[in-house]
Parts: C-alpha cells; structure tokens; sequence
C-alpha cells in the first residue's frame, strides 16, 4: 500500500497536548487541506516544524488521528511494532482461564480507528473511519502474522456505521452460530456476527468478577442485561434469584443459554422484555425489592450535544433503581458515555439519592480492565465510568 501524502498545519497552540500523546486532530485546529481518507498527514506547527503524523480520518470533524510524534513513517512497519507491543502487554496482564479480551485498543495502543477482541480461535478487527478502514488490508496482513502464536485461527472484521455496519471474513472461518468463550472460568455464550459491539462487553469483565464475588444470597437485579454476564455472574456467585432485563429478545435468548451453559439452575433466572423505565415504574408499583441492581446501559451521550439529555436520563435511571432497592441494598452504575465525565456522573447518584431521600456510602469505582489501555493525554479514552454505592441506612 502506498497511501497519499499530505502536509497540514497547526492554526492553534496544541504543539504540548500533542507532544503528551493527544492522538486527535479535528478539522478547525488545522488550516483548510485537502486529502482523501486514509492519507498519511504530517503535522506541523505555524512555522513548518514538524510535530506529528498520522492518517487523515474523513470524518466531517475528526481531521486526523495521530500515530506518532517521530518523524518516522506511519507503514505497515509502524503497526507490526505497535501490534507487538499490545501482544505483549496482554501476556502479561489477561487473566488466568480466560480466552476473551481485547487485544488492540484504538487510542489506548497508539493506534487509533483499530480495536481487536479475541474470542478463543476467533479474532474481531473492528474499523472506525473511513481512515481506519483505508488501512484494513494492511491491519489485516499484520494480524494474519502476529494471531497464530495466540491460538487464533480466523479473523473476522466489522466496518461502516449504524445500518452499514457489517461483519465479513478476513480469512479462517466463520463461527457457527454462537460460540462459547470464557472469563475466569465462566462461561459466557457469545454471537460474533450479529452481536454489538465485537460480541460481548469486554470492558466490564472485573465488573462481572466484583458482582461474583459479592452477590451470595442476593436478590439481584441486571438492567440493559444482554448477553446477561453480570446475571450469570451473579448466579455463579451464589445469588438467591437474578432478574435480567432487556429489550432485544435475541440477547436475552443467549442470556438463558449462557446460564444454563454453566449449569445453573434455571428456577433462579427470570428474564424479561421490557424497556427498563417501563419495567422500573411496574416493579415500583409492584413493591418489589432487590438486593443488588446492576445498571449498566448503552451510552445515552454519543454526541456532546447529548450531554444534558444524557444527564437527566442517568438521573432518572438513578432514582428508579433506588426505589427498588431493599435497606441496606448494593448498586453498581455504569456509564460507557464518553462525555460524560466521572464526577458529572457522580453527580447525578448524587442528585438521584436526594430525590429518593437515600444515603450512599460509596464502595468503589473503577473503570475498564488493562488490556484496554488509556493514553495519559487522551483522557476521553476513560470512557467507562462504574460506581459501587450502599444504601447506607
């Protein structure tokens, strides 16, 4: 591959924030240019110094995403060594008896626009961007050498966006139907082509292991469960009953297979389709109570213009599930909204616990696991926010 080669330069002050790693560009800090997606950009200053390079994106804001501050050539070299580098860093922190977790992430590896999740011998290559997508066949050839030692056998890649978004085989094979992988020894049921995101939520996994841990005689409740993880999870970890909830009856359908995959009694698992305000509001009604609720929903902020509508749905997810919970009773909140940040989300538990007339006790908070990395000059890569509170009575 020989991409096109463009030269574009700084209109603002950001030579500092890119030095510390910053991997974006967007279109107003840089002078006008002209370039196709997927051609390779040098960066330089208002008087011609350089100070980075990367790939031109082609979305309608984000200019360029940046793989280096050298001046070095952004090839098919560059990505063995990152790629190497990301092997390593997995070897030393996966988990034991567990064959699911992320293998590339984006930003987190220096190299943005590429996520790769490993599913025992199946690999997902997910594309952001036209620029990401620009780059498949070499990110391909890449992975095609460095996924073997790794006992993955066939690569899958997902590109495009919202109803474009498709699955298609890179070599190997394709999965049939759902397969099975899993994460500290629990099973956990997953479909690689018609799944979200790459399957299942990798960044959740000491999530899951906190609730296993935590959940022994519980009543626990899991909202915009999926697959159901945190259910089985649940379940493994010796709760009493566990309720998930969804709207999609095929998540839903693999939520019971994942439990009964790992032999749990099915007496102890209700599932329920049902939008999560509308299922809040009737067991409210009902006067049921749990012991645990784990919500953990998709993000209601994927635009910065979102952010106050995001807000005050968080708020009133908040105030539901405190109205359900038993004196004394756990939440676990999670929010995957990029903009929203940790205290602004810790604001809204805040807020949701004085209209419920509650009390927290914060336990935890934590975010993604290691094998997905952040960049300390790119802090919109803290993108997973989860606080454990107790009602405190």
């Amino acid at each position: 591959m020989t991409p096109p080669v463009v030269t574009v330069r700084l209109r603002k002050a950001l030579d500092r924030v890119i030095a510390q790693g910053h991997p974006w560009l967007y279109a107003d800090a840089l002078d006008r240019f002209t370039a196709p997606a997927g051609a390779v950009a040098t960066v330089t200053d208002d008087r011609g110094r350089f100070v980075g390079r990367g790939i031109v994106d082609g979305g309608a804001s984000l200019a360029v995403r940046l793989f280096t501050t050298r001046d070095e050539p952004v090839n098919a070299a560059l990505f063995e060594a990152r790629v190497k580098r990301a092997v390593e860093l997995r070897q030393r922190v996966t988990p034991p008896d567990t064959d699911a977790w992320r293998l590339l992430h984006g930003e987190g590896d220096r190299l943005p626009g590429f996520v790769c999740d490993v599913y025992g011998a199946w690999a997902m290559l997910a594309l952001d961007g036209a620029g990401a997508e620009a780059w498949r066949d070499v990110m391909v050839d890449v992975l095609r050498a460095a996924l073997p030692a790794l006992g993955v056998t066939s690569l899958l890649v997902k590109s495009g966006r919202g109803e474009k978004r498709h699955v298609e085989l890179a070599y190997g094979s394709l999965p049939e139907g759902v397969i099975t992988v899993r994460e500290y020894g629990m099973a956990m049921r997953a479909d690689l082509v018609k799944g979200q995101k790459t399957g299942l939520f990798l960044d959740q996994r000491e999530s899951r292991r906190r609730v296993r841990a935590m959940t022994k005689g519980l009543r626990v409740l899991n909202l915009y469960g999926y697959t159901g993880g945190f259910s089985v999870a649940a379940g493994l970890g010796g709760a009493k009953a566990v309720t998930t909830v969804d709207v999609a009856p095929a998540a839903l359908d693999l939520a019971r297979d994942s439990w009964g995959a790992n032999g749990l009694d099915v007496t102890q698992h209700a599932t329920k389709v049902m939008d999560v305000p509308e299922f809040l509001a009737a067991e409210a009604r009902n006067g049921a109570r749990y012991d645990f609720i784990i919500a953990d929903p998709p993000s209601f902020a994927p635009r910065e213009d979102a952010l106050e509508a995001a807000l005050k749905s968080y708020r009133a997810l908040h105030t539901g599930c405190f109205a359900l919970l038993a004196p004394g009773g756990w939440y676990l909140a999670g929010s995957c909204s990029s903009h929203v940040d940790r205290e602004a989300f810790i604001d809204t538990l805040r807020e949701s616990a004085l209209r419920a007339k509650r009390v927290l006790q914060v336990i935890d908070r934590w975010g993604a696991p290691s094998d997905h990395p952040t960049l300390a000059a790119f802090p919109e890569g803290e993108y997973l926010k989860n606080i454990l509170v107790r009602i405190a009575e």
